[in-house]
């Protein structure tokens, strides 16, 4: 089969990636129809690769490799090769990491190389990284093409056995446990305090060795946690120690970008210092609202300041020309991975000079050793201010360099953590530009990413396509509800209604609780998975369980509380016992078991601010204030019948209970501090 010339079946691809591999001497197809049929009418085995544009040993697989004409044109021989964007893919993805570590009782990961039967695309051997020769205890890729491709020749009844065994297995991953009956208590939360000391490491903080993660929800969790206590005989301060030391070193390392703001996808070492250098909008997203958090509960101005820094890092670098968010900042640039962030004492005193560099030398380490491949990339080492135009200079430097790559496609449910970590960051730090972006964003996502009453996963130019997932329908739902305590608007009370209803419609396992993964009418794959985990970003049956309650006794709607509920007692089972890899669903419990509480202030607008702004100016995690002017339209029934009245008035809402409306501030807010 000959390569594909200039502009060929990826080059029409949205995704940046699939682009990436448009010009490769390799006869790539998109995941889909045209390549299966391929497969059928040739005989050939699939080859199925798996990447996204910022993965730093994607790039070396696709130059080493996927460029090279001999190892094209054997791939081209012997298989069907197929290449999948697992960002615009996470249907695909999940199903193929899972089948590659039961196939070989490793961990997956990126870039991942599956081979697939010919006719039915179940997974027969795999790896990720293959180098082009043998090294690093592998074998070289053309090598092992050729092996694996004659092996299936002279083996298929035995590959068929294995490959039913693995459907099999997966199945029973994913197999629903007895759902919890009876009422559900709190005791996973105290073990998921318990888990989250008994993995705290104590000096640089974090819950992993290295390579160390962010983990944004494990902070937050604690915050909540020590918030709970604070009013009690025995406040859980290690709780928030935990937290807070987490976030200082995290923000003080590497891993969060000093000169530019936001934070690089995790560290290679305990220490934060050395970060694996591509950003995720997902990542910073979350981080953004977490940090928000953490300043508005501790007064801390160190947290303020990188939550603002992260969030103008996102509007000017992340944000798309149309408003929304793009997905990611490679690793590399120029070929070399974080050049784009490393300095020199030499580079410093030519922009600041030699006195105005001193502060920089002695804060970021540069009067010591290099710390990457004979340079510094900075991180704080000593408690010297350092003035910040002096930063910006050093910004202004930067941006002249050749940036990273950036990956342009917009995907919904990453968007909507960074909606949702802007509207946070907007209240906790009174940033009105946040909340402007926020909505932007959100407004791009109505116009092209809802379609007919069906939501959509990516863009890019514009150009919307493939259905949408749970974790997009979940998140979204969430941003939306948080965005109206900054910015309310009707309209998107009622998007949240939609999409909530979809999720019911669609993607609910009536059956057993909980969500799948994809809609009852998504493309048929080998499994389809129903997790309650959180992965790199939170689990959407956790996500869906939180915000379908706080919607479902905001608006007095039971089907969403029994539909969360039923989530709830579907993660029972793996909740109870190991919550550490649940900690968003552990939220979910807890407002389960104390439902959120809603303030609806009505009244004029100029006014509204002045209640909001003061109910909000403490952290209140489980609190919700909803500022609904006067002539507000179209509003649903539940707040419809709270109507303004005089000069303002508040009502006081948490589950199916309501206290008499409030028409004064100080009463209220003094309610509100003896609740705790």
């Amino acid at each position: 089969m000959s390569a594909p010339t200039s502009g060929n079946r990826l080059a029409r691809q949205t995704s940046p990636y699939l682009q990436q591999h448009a010009a490769n001497p390799v006869d790539w197809y998109p995941w889909g129809e045209e390549a299966f049929a391929a497969a059928r009418a040739t005989g050939k085995p699939i080859l199925l690769s798996i990447g996204y544009a910022a993965c730093h040993w994607c790039h070396v697989m696709a130059h080493e490799s996927f460029e090279d004409e001999a190892t094209a044109a054997v791939m081209n021989d012997l298989f069907i090769n197929i290449k999948v964007d697992r960002e615009e893919r996470p249907d695909v993805d999940r199903i193929y990491q899972l089948a590659h570590q039961l196939l070989t009782r490793r961990g997956g990961g990126w870039p991942l190389t599956l081979f697939l039967a010919h006719d039915d695309q179940r997974p027969f051997f795999g790896g990720t990284y293959f180098p082009p020769v043998p090294r690093f205890g592998m074998p070289g890729f053309t090598e092992l093409l050729q092996r694996v491709a004659q092996f299936y020749r002279e083996r298929q009844p035995e590959l068929r056995q294995q490959s039913d065994a693995l459907v099999d297995a997966l199945r029973r991953i994913d197999a629903p446990s007895p759902a919890a009956v009876g009422a559900l208590t709190g005791e996973p939360l105290q073990l998921l305090r318990t888990q989250l000391e008994q993995r705290f490491d104590r000096e640089h903080g974090g819950f992993t060795p290295a390579p160390k993660f962010p983990h944004a929800g494990m902070i937050e969790r604690l915050l909540r946690h020590w918030r709970s206590t604070a009013g009690s005989d025995a406040p859980d301060l290690m709780a928030l120690y935990m937290a807070t030391l987490t976030a200082k070193r995290m923000a003080d390392g590497g891993l969060f970008d000093q000169v530019g703001g936001g934070f690089c996808r995790y560290s290679v070492d305990e220490r934060w210092e050395i970060p694996h250098f591509e950003k995720m909008l997902y990542d910073n997203g979350a981080l953004l609202g977490v940090f928000a958090a953490a300043a508005s509960a501790t007064g801390d101005p160190a947290f303020a300041r990188v939550a603002a820094l992260t969030g103008e890092f996102l509007l000017r670098d992340f944000t798309s020309a149309q408003g929304a968010f793009i997905s990611s900042w490679d690793a590399d640039s120029q070929g070399h991975e974080g050049l784009y962030y490393l300095w020199t004492p030499e580079t410093l005193r030519d922009v600041l000079g030699r006195e105005g560099a001193l502060p920089f030398e002695q804060r970021f380490g540069l009067d010591g050793p290099a710390n990457f491949e004979g340079r510094w990339h900075l991180h704080v080492v000593a408690d010297v201010p350092v003035p910040d135009d002096g930063l910006r200079r050093l910004l202004a430097t930067r941006a002249s360099r050749v940036p990273p790559g950036r990956d342009e496609k917009i995907l919904t449910g990453w968007n909507a953590l960074a909606i949702r970590g802007l509207a946070d960051a907007s209240r906790l730090l009174d940033r009105a530009d946040f909340a402007d972006a926020a909505v932007r964003a959100l407004e791009f996502l109505y116009t092209h990413h809802w379609r007919d009453g069906r939501l959509l996963a990516t863009s890019r130019d514009g150009q919307a396509r493939l259905p949408a997932y749970l974790d997009d329908h979940a998140l979204l739902i969430d941003a939306l509800l948080t965005l109206c305590t900054v910015r309310f608007d009707a309209r998107w009370l009622a998007f949240a209604t939609q999409l909530a209803d979809a999720l019911l419609e669609r993607f609910e396992d009536t059956q057993h609780g909980g969500f799948f993964f994809t809609a009852h009418d998504h493309e048929a794959l080998i499994h389809r998975s129903r997790s309650f985990h959180d992965d790199a970003t939170p689990s959407g049956n956790a996500i869906a369980a939180l915000a379908l309650q706080r919607l479902g006794w905001l608006l007095g709607e039971t089907r969403y509380l029994i539909a969360a509920e039923r989530t709830l007692r579907a993660a029972w089972p793996t909740l109870a016992d190991a919550p550490l890899g649940q900690v968003h669903m552990a939220t979910a419990l807890e407002e389960h078991l104390e439902p959120h509480e809603f303030i609806v202030l009505r009244g004029e607008a100029a006014e509204l601010e002045t209640w909001r702004r003061e109910l909000q100016r403490v952290w209140r995690p489980r609190v919700s204030v909803l500022a609904v002017p006067t002539d507000a339209a179209g509003l649903p029934a539940a707040l419809a019948t709270k109507p303004p009245r005089g000069a303002i008035v508040a009502y006081r809402c948490r589950g199916s209970h309501c206290e008499a409306p409030e028409e004064s501030l100080p009463a209220l807010l003094q309610r509100l501090d003896e609740a705790g």
